[in-house]
């Protein structure tokens, strides 16, 4: 199974490919490692951002898209802008998209704890959270 996780910070949605193969998890080589609104108020952007996302989506044949839960309000409460790119990528046709909670991730991590580092599968710092969702959500 092949999934694209996103992981929501502002105006940006970082995102980590990961394979599951027979039990042995794979980082595929993507010429996408984000996508920026710099407009949250222009429609135009949110389509155009969607497009984007669903050409990556049939480029790369990915099952499904795994978004990394963000509380709706408190401190660490997410922003409008990635509430709009949550639900364009949800309504992307073709493709299953699931918010994986926070909750479901601990569990994950602490029973399958990650073993490798971001270095040794070619990934950026930023794209840590996205890569965490990623193998938990297929661990768990």
């Amino acid at each position: 199974m092949r999934i694209c996780a996103v992981d929501l910070k502002s105006n940006e949605a970082n995102i980590c490919l990961l394979e599951s193969n027979q039990g042995l998890f794979e980082v595929p080589d993507c010429r996408a490692r984000k996508f920026t609104i710099t407009d949250a108020a222009s429609a135009e952007q949110i389509r155009n951002f969607q497009k984007q996302f669903a050409k990556l989506v049939e480029d790369y044949k990915i099952e499904k898209i795994v978004i990394r839960e963000r509380p709706t309000k408190g401190k660490f409460a997410g922003s409008a802008v990635g509430f709009k790119m949550e639900a364009a990528l949800q309504l992307l046709e073709g493709v299953e998209a699931e918010v994986f909670s926070s909750s479901e991730m601990k569990a994950s991590l602490k029973r399958n704890p990650i073993q490798v580092s971001l270095k040794e599968v070619g990934l950026k710092q930023f794209q840590e959270q996205a890569f965490l969702t990623a193998c938990s959500y297929l661990n768990k």
